[in-house]
């Protein structure tokens, strides 16, 4: 059975991606103590360019959730944000608060919103690593599953996040690109709701979350996301990768700034980096400046151990993760959500299932040595996130 879309002839645009703009707000290419001021930087309204937006596919029920297939999606006339998004993706995490909020606001109004699932490793592809997902993030709009790149290439998109509004008559008006922004945007679909009903009565706007989102706050700059796969990943180790097989590789003698290295026995895949020692004598080093630290892990991808499910059975307790910074156990202040601490005062996390998992929280932006220690060969590392924190002093200024 397919979900059928009940919108108007729409025209195909080759290009609707109209500039280029960056996925993540909090940049990339850091070194300590330089900052950039965030923007709540004018929307352009693209109307007057008569985009109109591209008919989705007839893409199959079983590849949509929180919708009725038996009743379709009718999107004429309505107000439409499509949100391209990935599950694993910390920016698009940080943004999702906002979407539902807004469509718990607007939906009566005729604001129709559809997430994109659009996945950036192999593992994202997964139905039911999805709906676990969207679960646990509360997601009650639609989301699409885009596993084949059929929308994200219909709209010529380029990034994770990415969000664009069509008014009543399916034109093209805002679009958005990575964090940030909020209130601008929430004000553009505002407006496009007051153009397609000048009596309705709407709210204030949201105020920001996070001390990151409020426009003319002074915030660091961070290490860049890091790949670990060969595919987009830069090893520090000398003589780099050695792909497909395992492999020991050396201790480093020195670390770089903004580099990761593996020590032990490891194999390398394009995506990802998967422990094939020993457990406890395999590392991932790497040398950061950031506030937090994320790392999307997979413990699916094990030859000895394979995982059927997507999600491990309640009472397995998962593989452990050691994680160490500056060489010692993280301390109370600066530990994550998912970090725990075993009965010897070592810190871990304990892997269940293949999304992000949260590291380090520190309680002040700077740069650290974060060390990780696998203790089981089904665990398979994608790449490494970070987050920014702002200078609480300019911000105020």
């Amino acid at each position: 059975m397919r979900l059928q879309l009940l919108i108007t002839p729409l025209i195909i645009v080759s290009t609707i991606l109209l500039y280029h703009g960056c996925s993540t707000a909090y940049a990339s290419g850091a070194e300590g103590g330089r900052t950039y001021q965030t923007a709540a930087t004018r929307l352009t309204d693209f109307g007057y360019k008569k985009i109109r937006m591209p008919p989705l596919p007839n893409l199959p029920a079983k590849d949509w959730f929180n919708i009725n297939p038996d009743r379709g999606l009718n999107l004429k006339g309505k107000i439409v944000l499509i949100d391209f998004w990935d599950y694993t993706c910390v920016n698009c995490i940080r943004t999702l608060p906002y979407v539902e909020e807004w469509y718990k606001r607007y939906k009566k109004d005729g604001l129709v919103i559809i997430g994109v699932h659009s996945p950036e490793f192999a593992f994202a592809k997964k139905r039911a690593n999805v709906a676990a997902a969207i679960k646990k993030f509360g997601i009650t709009y639609p989301v699409v599953l885009d596993n084949n790149f059929d929308i994200w290439d219909r709209f010529g998109n380029e990034y994770w996040p990415a969000k664009y509004l069509f008014d009543k008559n399916g034109i093209l008006r805002y679009l958005h690109f990575g964090e940030g922004n909020y209130g601008n945007f929430e004000a553009a679909i505002q407006k496009l709701l007051k153009e397609k009903n000048p009596k309705v009565v709407l709210p204030p706007l949201m105020a920001p979350i996070r001390p990151t989102d409020v426009p003319g706050a002074v915030c660091y700059l961070t290490t860049p996301e890091t790949y670990l796969g060969y595919e987009r990943g830069r090893i520090g180790n000398k003589g780099g990768y050695e792909k497909g097989k395992a492999f020991t590789y050396q201790p480093p003698a020195k670390i770089a700034k903004n580099r990761f290295y593996l020590s032990g026995k490891w194999k390398v895949e394009p995506q990802y980096v998967q422990y094939a020692g020993t457990p406890g004598d395999g590392e991932i080093i790497i040398n950061y400046i950031a506030a937090q630290a994320n790392l999307v892990i997979n413990p699916e991808d094990s030859a000895s151990s394979p995982k059927s499910s997507a999600v491990r059975n309640s009472n397995d307790p998962g593989d452990r993760l050691y994680v160490y910074q500056d060489g010692k156990p993280v301390p109370r202040q600066d530990r994550s959500r998912d970090l725990r601490v075993d009965s010897r005062g070592r810190t871990y996390i304990e892997v269940r299932e293949p999304r992000m998992y949260y590291l380090i929280d520190n309680k002040v932006y700077g740069r650290y040595v974060l060390t990780l220690k696998p203790t089981s060969d089904s665990f398979a590392a994608y790449s490494f996130t970070f987050v920014t924190a702002c200078d609480k002093t300019a911000s105020s200024k």
